[in-house]
């Protein structure tokens, strides 16, 4: 199924826990796209996990590294699912933005803290004295800012969320 957009590329953005991965799979299924999970991308990269670079380099090396990797994506056809981390990057986001149309996976921060349990080994690109409601509440704000559109996906499934935006997909005008 073509995507009924201008841009080839569908973006998921949300918090860690949101299901960007998962969905992104699926969807990815669904459409007849590709699938990049750009958190794969950086510890590729980078060659160990995203929490060994919080670690041994801190929040903001994780960050810078992530928009390296974004910038660099030159692709088409693809289910992209980003790093919760990802609008820090205006620059970032405005590439993926160019051929790409941005969905925000909209969870509550209750669910984000029973998916994600101990968030301290998760990779998350925090300042060390950030809690996680604070982080939740800063990201809402940059998430609201770089969508196109939010699927608010309390109480629905993985599939449910897939079959909202293939759902949303169909009713865009086609521009291509």
């Amino acid at each position: 199924m073509p995507l009924n957009t201008s841009r080839s590329n569908l973006v998921l953005i949300g918090m860690p826990g949101s299901g960007k991965s998962t969905v992104g799979v699926l969807l990815a299924k669904q459409l007849g796209l590709g699938f990049i999970d750009t958190d794969l991308l950086i510890q590729e990269e980078a060659g160990r996990t995203l929490q060994d670079i919080v670690d041994g380099d801190g929040y903001q090396a994780l960050r810078r590294i992530e928009e390296q990797v974004l910038l660099r994506l030159d692709v088409q056809r693809q289910v992209i699912s980003t790093g919760g981390s990802a609008v820090y990057s205006e620059p970032a986001m405005s590439h993926l933005k160019a051929d790409g149309l941005v969905v925000f996976l909209d969870i509550p921060l209750e669910v984000v803290v029973e998916r994600i349990g101990d968030y301290s080994a998760r990779g998350i690109s925090r300042r060390p004295d950030q809690s996680l409601e604070q982080l939740f509440w800063e990201r809402f704000e940059l998430y609201s800012q770089a969508a196109d559109v939010a699927v608010n996906c309390v109480g629905k499934s993985q599939e449910d969320v897939c079959d909202d935006i293939s759902a949303m997909m169909l009713q865009m005008p086609a521009t291509r």
